[in-house]
């Protein structure tokens, strides 16, 4: 390696980046990025980003970690791989942003009233109930997840929607009272926790501060 590509790289290495890199899943990725934009181009909630990925990876190599773990960007992925498919040096950026926001959690930096966070937690204790989605608990705990009032208002207004997913088959209130699950519902809990284990004992001793 040059003495001039040396320089670059030292530059880039920090120490948030070297704890991204050890910490968060794909995240040696972030040092790819060469800031072209297409990313936060191609994602459906482009526009609501308080910081698209590209700015992300750039705060991460400018070592700003409290604006990163902090921000409410990673809760706004919504998986659907735009990103991934479109960017010119293939970055795993939806893997990124979800790893970012699973390890602010871990360490209790991630912002606590971010609706996409509220819901990404409801999502994932509704699954690990049944091994299954229940769409209707799902749905009702968000709508009444900002109070009584307001979760009547916005039921009455997403009414048409609800009818459309009982004509189609696609929600039932059977599922209050005999939600659909899984086989084994214990051993996919046993293996999300093997996971969490083994993750956990990957990390250990790679954060900083």
């Amino acid at each position: 390696m040059s003495e001039l590509n040396q320089a670059m790289a030292a530059r880039y290495r920090n120490d948030f980046l070297r704890e991204v890199e050890a910490n968060v899943e794909e995240g040696h990725w972030v040092r790819m990025c060469m800031q072209c934009g297409v990313c936060a181009g191609s994602c459906p909630l482009g526009p609501y980003w308080e910081h698209p990925p590209q700015e992300i990876f750039m705060m991460i190599r400018a070592n700003k970690r409290e604006e990163v773990l902090a921000s409410s960007s990673m809760w706004m992925c919504t998986s659907c791989y735009n990103c991934i498919v479109r960017c010119p040096r293939g970055l795993p950026i939806t893997h990124i942003m979800h790893g970012l926001a699973h390890y602010a959690a871990r360490l209790g930096l991630a912002p606590k009233t971010q609706p996409t966070r509220r819901f990404a937690e409801m999502f994932w204790d509704n699954l690990m109930k049944k091994g299954r989605v229940n769409e209707l608990k799902l749905g009702l705990g968000l709508y009444f997840m900002n109070g009584f009032a307001e979760g009547v208002k916005t039921a009455l207004a997403k009414r048409p929607i609800g009818q459309a997913m009982l004509r189609a088959g696609r929600m039932s209130p059977m599922e209050l009272v005999r939600p659909h699950k899984v086989k084994d519902i214990q051993g996919l809990k046993a293996m999300i926790a093997k996971a969490r284990e083994l993750e956990e004992a990957r990390t250990t001793g790679g954060s900083a501060g």
